[in-house]
């Protein structure tokens, strides 16, 4: 067992003041048989009012009402973790599901629905080839040297990029452009999956070690494929490996959109953009 803390600050510098819509924040991270949370402490300015809640898909997130303007807003997570030490690798697939193509039972096959559903439907028209490099009609491959493959050849093949913009790029633009951030990368891994009809969902989260800083470009992003027999199973596509104990799952969601780490809005008079700046330490105690 690992006990690790992360800091997570997020500030806007808006010139002039503002008056600050409601915001939510996915910075929390998901509590399960590998993780749990030992301390956690969240100081936002200026004054507010702060709701938690658990959503649909049993995220932690954070609902907060400004009191007053403000020209600066500052956000800052203090979340101290126990980490369980876990192999990605030690996992059992269903007999059944360990060649690919293979059919889920019937009784998951509604729950599971909306994750084998395609977020950019249109992309695909176009994208046959890019799908058709992992898997052709007739072909029987091991679940688990596909999705490697697919994982470590968006790793090896496209150029990691920083991004500040808001949202993800589609899986198309991310192969015109053949680079993009971590979250490009995710999209496109889970899109490749759900185009071979195999469920998958988002994970906006941390990446851990013995003493990682990320300055300007904070959370990280992988995508989650449900296995038969292994539940949910992380591939990170920027490194080309399986998520483990280097990785903290903040939220979850079906659309890589669903859930920002911190999404808000607000009114002011017309000028230049907020300045943000986001950084995220990552430590072992």
């Amino acid at each position: 067992m690992r006990r690790l803390k992360i800091e997570h600050l997020t500030t806007y510098q808006f010139g002039h003041p503002v008056e600050l819509g409601q915001h939510k924040l996915h910075v929390r991270p998901r509590e399960g048989h590998d993780v749990r949370i030992e301390s956690s402490q969240l100081r936002i300015g200026p004054a507010h009012e702060v709701r938690w809640h658990r959503d649909f898909y049993g995220n932690s997130v954070a609902i907060v009402d400004f009191l007053e303007s403000a020209s600066n807003l500052t956000i800052a997570s203090e979340v101290v973790i126990q980490h369980f030490n876990e192999n990605p690798h030690d996992f059992l697939v269903e007999p059944w599901a360990v060649n690919y193509p293979f059919e889920y039972p019937l009784d998951e096959c509604t729950d599971l629905a909306p994750y084998r559903q395609l977020g950019y439907p249109a992309d695909w028209n176009a994208g046959s080839d890019w799908v058709a490099r992992f898997w052709r009609r007739g072909l029987v491959v091991p679940t688990f040297t596909l999705l490697d493959l697919i994982n470590q050849v968006i790793s090896r093949e496209f150029t990691y990029a920083e991004r500040h913009e808001e949202g993800v790029q589609s899986p198309m633009e991310t192969l015109r452009r053949r680079s993009g951030s971590c979250r490009d990368f995710a999209t496109l891994f889970m899109e490749t999956c759900r185009a071979l009809a195999m469920p998958a969902r988002f994970v906006s989260g941390y990446l851990c070690g013995p003493s990682i800083t990320h300055v300007g470009g904070a959370t990280h992003a992988w995508a989650e494929i449900y296995l038969p027999g292994a539940g949910w199973r992380g591939f990170d596509s920027t490194s080309g490996e399986m998520t483990g104990s280097s990785h903290i799952a903040a939220a979850v969601s079906r659309h890589p959109q669903g859930v920002p780490p911190v999404s808000g809005s607000f009114t002011g008079p017309a000028g230049a953009p907020p300045q943000l700046l986001v950084g995220v330490r990552t430590t072992v105690l």
